[in-house]
């Protein structure tokens, strides 16, 4: 998929002829949950990874003939299919343009909003028909998790022009009883008292928000325990260590992962991949056998790849083409910047059976879909880059959840670079917590961050030995809103990287 040409040789008419009637087969399967999850047991990943691509070149010549930015931006590449992305595509035609016909139609679109964690909020138009699929396939993830009887589903995802809130409740009314309660806690514990003990409830929120609703629980003495709760969380990526401390409250907590540049329910963590990414959290050959030399922990995902095209480019950032005919603003080899890899079943199971395990007993139930996996690290500019180290928002939290005592306390984290005395720089992380700072408390934050950056960061651990002065972390720590967290105020989701005064620490 680098290149495209007008006129589309004899094979590839033969290929897309195939590719439509079979895909108006798996239509049909979809329509039924049993008969779409039946479909993912039997297919061969090998076919489903030909009629991926397939789909995927079809879906691009459609783009080039009806969409008027796209048909520019690849004679303007000499007919390569390059990567877009905002600055590449989005920024450069208008939002008609980017449309099929090159106009927004009048009625029956959606318009989402980014969330503007990047510094600008976008807008994102849907048709009907492109929404309808996506809450299908959110409702159809949330059943395999869940099973068909999830209880009442408590939305606390932000509520208005963004993506996953309103969607979300969309989507699960097909699966149960919802109330869109948006991230209000106080609305949450009165729901709970109000339907009662006997009732199982199924939450839906940001990762950090679901943490909130456990400590706010515990200070105020509210009986969380004594309901039976499950979680579905998505927006940003979550730590092994994170879902420990949600367990104990929440039968089970699965991520879903998707942008809004895209479209939200992308892919979804299953009972499979939970399982895979626990075992590589304590066996690093494992994990390295997996996904590569990165010493992070990557966030692990199974996706359908008969809507989804994914690639990854040399950069090992994620590039993804919606490969359905109904996408009002089709998105071609598309990068939000996030890095990871992609791996078919097979060979997953293959690596896992060659590395000495048991693999129908890992699977368990739910039977496992032969869906390919995605394993995702986090947005690139997200890094924090000092001394030939990178650290990423994911290491801070795998290093604060290692201290039950210090992540309870702890409502938010982002990091940055503050100016040393010597006129280097060095790495400031500053937190977000529930009790008045003391100097107690920075001295504990900075060993336990400091003591697992090097345990767990492989380049940070390097850099350390080699110049310890320049890598010594300054820790700052603030009550509720305060400092850089004043800025995140009325956002949807947490800020990880600030731009702070770099004044000498």
């Amino acid at each position: 998929m680098n290149s495209i040409s007008i006129r589309p040789s004899m094979k590839e008419r033969l290929q897309f002829i195939s590719i439509q009637a079979l895909t108006a087969i798996f239509h049909l399967l979809s329509k039924r949950y049993y008969t779409f999850l039946w479909s993912f047991e039997v297919v061969p990943p090998q076919f489903l990874a030909w009629a991926s691509r397939i789909r995927a070149k079809r879906a691009a010549r459609r783009a080039v003939l009806f969409v008027p930015a796209y048909s520019k931006f690849v004679k303007k590449n000499e007919g390569a299919m390059a990567e877009t992305d905002k600055a590449s595509y989005i920024n450069a035609y208008s939002i008609d343009e980017r449309c099929r016909g090159g106009k927004m139609p009048t009625t029956g679109v959606v318009i989402d909003e980014s969330s503007g964690s990047s510094g600008t909020p976008y807008n994102w138009v849907r048709s009907p028909e492109e929404r309808s699929d996506s809450h299908q396939f959110i409702s159809y993830f949330t059943r395999y998790c869940f099973g068909p009887s999830p209880g009442i589903i408590i939305n606390a995802f932000s509520m208005g022009a963004w993506a996953t809130g309103l969607n979300m409740g969309i989507a699960l009314q097909r699966n149960s009883i919802v109330k869109n309660t948006g991230p209000d806690i106080r609305k949450i514990f009165n729901t709970l008292s109000y339907f009662g003990e006997k009732q199982a409830y199924l939450i839906l929120g940001y990762p950090p928000f679901i943490k909130q609703i456990i400590d706010v629980a515990l200070a105020e003495s509210f009986p969380l325990k004594n309901f039976t709760l499950n979680a579905i969380v998505g927006g940003e990526g979550m730590s092994e260590g994170l879902r420990d401390y949600l367990l104990p409250y929440f039968q089970n907590v699965y991520s879903g992962y998707g942008a809004t540049d895209m479209e939200i329910g992308m892919a979804g963590e299953t009972p499979l991949t939970v399982a895979i990414r626990r075992l590589t959290r304590s066996n690093p050959s494992l994990r390295a056998k997996l996904f590569g030399a990165d010493s992070r922990l990557p966030m692990l995902f199974q996706y359908n790849p008969l809507m989804h095209f994914l690639e990854v480019n040399e950069k090992d950032e994620i590039l993804c083409t919606i490969s359905r005919d109904n996408i009002l603003s089709p998105r071609i080899r598309y990068n939000v910047h996030d890095q990871g890899g992609i791996m078919d079943f097979d060979k997953m199971m293959r690596i896992l059976s060659d590395s000495g395990l048991d693999v129908s007993a890992l699977t368990g139930s739910p039977k496992p879909l032969h869906l390919p996996f995605l394993w995702i690290y986090g947005r690139r500019d997200y890094t924090l880059s000092i001394m030939g180290a990178n650290i990423y928002p994911e290491d801070i939290e795998q290093c604060l959840y290692s201290s039950p005592e210090l992540s309870r306390i702890t409502r938010s984290y982002c990091q940055s670079l503050v100016d040393a005395a010597d006129a280097g720089v060095r790495p400031l992380f500053c937190f977000e917590i529930s009790e008045v700072p003391t100097e107690e408390r920075v001295l504990a934050f900075s060993e336990t961050i400091t003591t697992n950056l090097i345990r767990i960061n492989s380049d940070f651990r390097t850099a350390w030995y080699e110049n310890r002065n320049a890598l010594l972390p300054v820790v700052k720590l603030f009550g509720f809103n305060e400092g850089p967290f004043k800025t995140s105020q009325g956002q949807i989701k947490q800020v990880r990287v600030v731009n702070v005064d770099r004044n000498r620490s």
